[in-house]
């Protein structure tokens, strides 16, 4: 695990954090050579509903609709 300081980690954020998100590997930051805090990548989570913990969300559920699956629920205007 790399260890960085505290002046660092505040100098150069956005490149610790590209560089956890690429290696997946945490990163521990020191304040005065002891460490204080570990920042470790994010492990997505599966979306689940409500109750159902079993039933999983795709992740493109919030997309919108095809348009011919629109058509398929469109009533036709006589």
């Amino acid at each position: 695990m790399r260890t960085i300081t505290s002046t660092e980690a505040k100098a150069k954020l956005n490149a610790v954090l590209s560089e956890i998100q690429k290696s997946g590997s945490p990163i521990t930051i020191t304040s005065h050579g002891r460490p204080v805090a570990v920042i470790t990548p994010v492990t997505p989570r599966v979306r689940t509903f409500g109750q159902l913990p079993g039933l999983e969300i795709p992740d493109d559920f919030d997309a919108p609709l095809p348009e011919d699956e629109i058509a398929a629920w469109e009533v036709a205007e006589s």
